[in-house]
């Protein structure tokens, strides 16, 4: 019986080795447990997703945003003003446009301040990109090895030690800019020369404890935090959905099918793949530009759309406002929870449907095709999850919506036609 492994050990593997000091505290992490009421895996998936919108609201938060590039001032004051036109509700001032967040001079403020005012004229807001892990500092600064008493071999090879001086002073700095990367990523430190911890034992709880009371500061103070690990606990707001980078330096085609992602669309070259791999010129590439954004937007998914600009014609202007207006319009049910209806292979139809019976649009079903021949296909739509229980009206994408009567399992057919290398989507009421 004692080899039977029904115990779960929730603890950090080195640590907190933590001194208290005579009438002081000391705060543990939380732990929540989720029991499951079945095995599908559909279901356990909603379960999930409803935790965390219940125990970390600010994880809903969903605004359209735009990485972008540069910091030169022109191209600045005409990203802010299209986003504005076209609807665009925030800039990230990306990485490689220039921007250091640690240089907290008056002219570096000053400059990054009137960008600001000007975007919060317009509606827009504004932020930035900083990185922390994943760089090399000093032998000083950067965490040591614990197996080789030198700085690499670590989770990124070399990273900051966050309880370092160098540390704390980032984070002073850096409450005054923010899009956050490189976050903790639970590296052990052996330096005992470190001012904020001790050595190795306290070294990955001070150091976690330090980005964590980051994040804190920045949810309280209605930061939108835009972090590549799983934070959402502790006040972050999005996370990568799993990705490789080298993907972005794949083919335009083949970044339309592949299906793991950080929410990125390379509007200009990012790593390598040169001119195939980017959507720039955009007017050149309107119909990828525009299948990445329905996609993307369709799934509620808001990409870093990383370049100089949202469009360079009136025709893509067109294209990346008609998108935005549809996603503002069906932006609840968008923003709900995914059903998935066939799993993509590139080889046949790939569907998913949102889901919220709390919601006028009960559901709506998106279909793609990427083939180069049209598909019509009679295909299910599970509506058990719509609330819906004994009939649904369904219309194509704008038009004129039929009256369907669900069967037992509360599921209705349709004829889908789907475009070659296109899509199309159903209203669910």
């Amino acid at each position: 019986m004692l080899q039977t492994p029904c115990v779960l050990d929730v603890s950090p593997p080195i640590g907190p080795d933590q001194r208290l000091q005579p009438n002081g505290t000391f705060q543990s992490f939380s732990v929540y447990e989720m029991p499951f009421d079945s095995y599908d895996r559909e279901r356990k998936g909603l379960f999930t997703r409803k935790l965390y919108r219940t125990i970390a609201p600010w994880s809903t938060e969903n605004p359209i945003f735009m990485h972008l590039t540069s910091t030169d001032p022109k191209v600045v004051y005409r990203a802010i003003d299209q986003c504005a036109e076209t609807g665009y509700e925030m800039i990230i001032l990306s990485f490689g446009s220039g921007l250091n967040a640690e240089d907290i001079s008056n002219a570096n403020i000053a400059k990054y301040k009137a960008f600001v005012d000007y975007a919060r004229s317009k509606g827009i807001e504004m932020g930035c990109y900083s990185l922390l892990a994943s760089r090399w500092i000093s032998d000083e600064t950067d965490v040591i090895n614990p197996k080789t008493g030198k700085r690499g071999g670590m989770r990124f090879g070399s990273s900051p030690c966050l309880s370092s001086d160098w540390g704390y002073e980032y984070f002073r700095k850096i409450k005054i800019f923010f899009e956050h990367d490189g976050s903790y990523p639970g590296d052990f430190c052996a330096s005992t020369a470190h001012t904020h911890h001790k050595g190795l034992e306290d070294s990955q709880w001070n150091q976690f404890y330090k980005i964590t009371e980051l994040y804190h500061w920045m949810c309280e103070n209605g930061i939108y935090i835009n972090v590549p690990d799983f934070y959402f606990l502790n006040g972050s707001t999005k996370v990568g959905i799993g990705y490789r980078e080298a993907n972005w330096s794949l083919p335009r085609d083949r970044q339309l099918i592949h299906s793991s992602l950080w929410s990125f669309v390379p509007l200009v070259e990012y790593q390598g793949g040169g001119s195939a791999a980017t959507l720039e010129p955009l007017s050149e590439h309107l119909y990828e530009y525009k299948t990445l954004m329905f996609q993307n937007y369709g799934a509620g998914i808001q990409a870093c759309y990383r370049g100089p600009r949202l469009y360079d014609t009136e025709e893509t202007k067109k294209a990346v406002v008609e998108v935005i207006n549809w996603y503002k319009k069906y932006r609840n049910i968008l923003n709900s929870d995914i059903i998935h209806l066939r799993k993509p292979d590139a080889r046949d139809w790939d569907g998913i449907m949102h889901a919220n019976p709390a919601e006028k649009e009960k559901g709506l079903a998106m279909f793609f095709n990427p083939t180069d021949k049209e598909i019509i296909r009679r295909i299910r739509l599970p509506l058990y999850y719509t609330g819906l229980t004994k009939t649904a009206q369904i219309r194509e994408q704008e038009g004129t919506p039929t009256t369907h009567t669900l069967q037992r399992d509360y599921s209705v057919e349709l004829t889908v036609r789907i475009p070659a290398g296109g899509y199309t989507w159903y209203v669910i009421e």
